[in-house]
């Protein structure tokens, strides 16, 4: 959530601002506002506004700006409501400051301001920070603007990723990060800072990715880099392989129907290197966990957050059935509120698309804090959860934009599939033929997924016709159990109709009484273990004048007869079909959105990484 793009060189800073900005738009936000300052005659202009980011670009047509230096913004509201005085950058004398995250302390600070005589212009914890730098800048120090943001940061209690200006430097910006993330892109006599890589792809592919506790103070030809104590510290520079086109619509109507699209292109990149088809086994040589220390590893958790934590309930079942070693998955946000058994002999694998999740991220270092072994699957490279785990695994998923997740979810899976097996094998609990079978099974996927691609206009059909719906129910057992939570997930977020996924077994302890002829229910019923059964909650649904999708495997002719429309799979393994079934909910989600009209790829009140508590 809110999107930060800083810049000093030698174009126009607000051409590159508002560039970076587009790019950041996936997060969430409810308005934007950049600050720009002209070096030759040190003059500072700031334009904020309310709403999409079009909203700020018409108003810099009318009222344009010019300068060199720079910093901008997209707000997602935490303090104070959606206005232009919310609005970043806040500016206090000659100090301009963004800011992400929350400022814990933020009122106590206020007090203490005001009692000094100090008028605040906004609801906003933000504009704490930047009295707080006005009152210790010294502008007679070539250092004044390093010493004051230093020296405030330390009254400073919470989370945050500040970018300051002042029309007192006009050739300096100073950036810091705690708990909320920060990149550093290095061009040719010019430097950028933003929250997320995406924005600078356009520009460069050379970063530094700041660590916890860093500060940076960046001119065009020089970075001075500080750990959290004040030292000079040097970060590696990185090189991102991502291309701007990836983070682009290339031709579909919006990011999140590319992103549907990518997922066998997603699957392979996932695999390649890690899937050895020629011996049937799974390599994940980044995994340093070893078969001694496993050996003593007898809980493992699986923590993360909503369509992350569908990923790991799916991944429950495989690792339990292959490893014998119970797996519990726990809402990040709920974990370290319930003082969990984590010790030593823990095994904590954390998921998290972006890598930054607020939750994620201190649910993960409270098992450190406790002596478990960390593992993460992330799909941003350097984030601050991969960076913190003993072992990481990265998905490959590419740019993930629109903030309904699909890539990221199919990618999870099969990398926690892929340590399913590398793990069974480390404690031999999975023998070669079992490996050979799965990796054989794993292999397909793109080719299937493909396959049901193709059945797009089929889908949109049966979205026609519960797009005016105002609930639905999503039912599955097993592995299918997970896919309806995650289906009904992805119908609430982007058509805002209400949409529920249960066991089919729970049916009859409650749900089944909302059933009428007007609300649709998906069953999920492809020809597994459970198929009987879940064929059989069907049946009850039909009973009650219930109106029945079935999700299906494509040899099932029985199932017409029994369900009003279908959604189709291939025939498939059976340890594909939770990833197969999940395809044709994505793209139903989707379809009925886009027949409803609602913004699919930045749906209302939702940020694509939630980087606060």
């Amino acid at each position: 959530m809110c999107g930060i793009v800083g810049y000093v060189g030698q174009h126009e800073a607000s051409e590159v601002l508002l560039s970076g900005l587009s790019k950041l738009e996936y997060r969430g936000y409810d308005s934007a506002g950049i600050a720009v300052l002209d070096r030759a005659s040190a003059s500072l202009q700031v334009r904020r506004s309310v709403g999409k980011l079009r909203n700020l670009q018409s108003r810099l047509q009318s009222e344009p700006v010019n300068g060199q230096i720079g910093i901008g913004h997209t707000r997602w509201a935490t303090h104070g409501r959606p206005s232009e005085a919310n609005a970043h950058p806040h500016t206090v004398g000659s100090v301009t400051v963004v800011h992400n995250g929350i400022i814990e302390n933020h009122l106590e600070l206020k007090a203490t301001l005001m009692k000094k005589g100090v008028e605040f212009h906004s609801e906003t914890d933000t504009e704490v920070f930047s009295h707080l730098i006005a009152e210790r800048l010294d502008t007679s120090d070539p250092d004044g603007l390093l010493n004051a943001c230093q020296s405030a940061l330390t009254v400073i209690e919470g989370s945050y990723a500040f970018v300051v200006i002042s029309a007192d430097f006009p050739d300096q910006i100073f950036a810091a990060r705690q708990g909320s993330p920060m990149v550093v892109g290095i061009g040719e006599d010019e430097t950028f800072i933003a929250s997320d890589v995406s924005a600078l792809l356009s520009y460069t592919r050379e970063v530094i990715f700041l660590e916890e506790g860093d500060r940076v103070l960046v001119k065009s030809d020089e970075i001075q880099l500080l750990d959290d104590h004040g030292a000079f510290v040097e970060r590696p520079v990185k090189r991102i392989n991502w291309s701007p086109a990836q983070a682009e619509k290339g031709g579909y109507k919006h990011f999140m129907l590319k992103e549907i699209f990518e997922q066998p292109r997603a699957i392979i990149d996932t695999c390649a290197g890690r899937l050895l088809l020629a011996s049937g086994e799974v390599s994940l040589s980044e995994v340093q966990l070893d078969a001694e220390r496993l050996a003593h590893i007898n809980r493992i958790y699986i923590c993360a957050c909503g369509t992350a934590w569908h990923a790991g309930l799916v991944a429950k079942r495989d690792l339990e059935k292959k490893l014998r070693i119970p797996v519990e998955v726990d809402l990040a946000s709920e974990f370290r509120y319930r003082d969990p058994v984590v010790d030593e002999n823990t095994l904590m694998i954390v998921v998290s698309q972006s890598g930054e999740t607020a939750d994620t991220y201190a649910a993960l270092l409270e098992a450190k804090r406790r002596g478990a072994y960390t593992m993460s699957i992330c799909n941003v490279m350097e984030s601050s959860i991969a960076r913190a785990c003993d072992d990481v695994i990265y998905t490959h998923a590419g740019p993930e934009i629109s903030v309904a997740s699909t890539k990221a979810f199919s990618t999870q899976v099969v990398a926690l599939k892929l340590l399913a097996i590398h793990l069974g094998r480390l404690l031999n609990r999975v023998s070669s033929e079992q490996a050979q079978a799965e990796v054989e099974a794993i292999a397909q996927l793109p080719r299937l997924l493909e396959e049901i691609l193709k059945s797009r206009d089929q889908v949109r059909e049966v979205a026609k016709g519960i797009m005016n719906t105002r609930h639905c129910l999503y039912l599955g057992r097993g592995e299918q159990h997970s896919i309806a939570l995650e289906g009904a997930l992805k119908l609430k977020e982007i058509s805002y109709i209400h949409a529920e996924g249960y066991a089919a077994g729970e049916m009859k302890h409650g749900p089944i009484a909302l059933i009428d002829e007007e609300m649709p229910v998906i069953v999920i019923c492809p020809k597994d273990s459970h198929y009987e059964k879940t064929l059989s909650n069907l049946q009850e649904v039909r009973a009650r004048g219930g109106r029945v999708i079935a999700l299906a495997s494509a040899s099932d002719t029985e199932i017409i007869d029994q369900s009003d429309e279908q959604l189709w799979i291939p025939d498939a393994p059976e340890s594909l079909l939770a990833l197969l079934s999940t395809l044709p909910l994505q793209l139903l989600a989707y379809d009925v959105a886009d027949l409803k009209g609602t913004d699919v790829d930045q749906p209302r009140n939702l940020a694509k990484s939630v980087t606060v508590e």
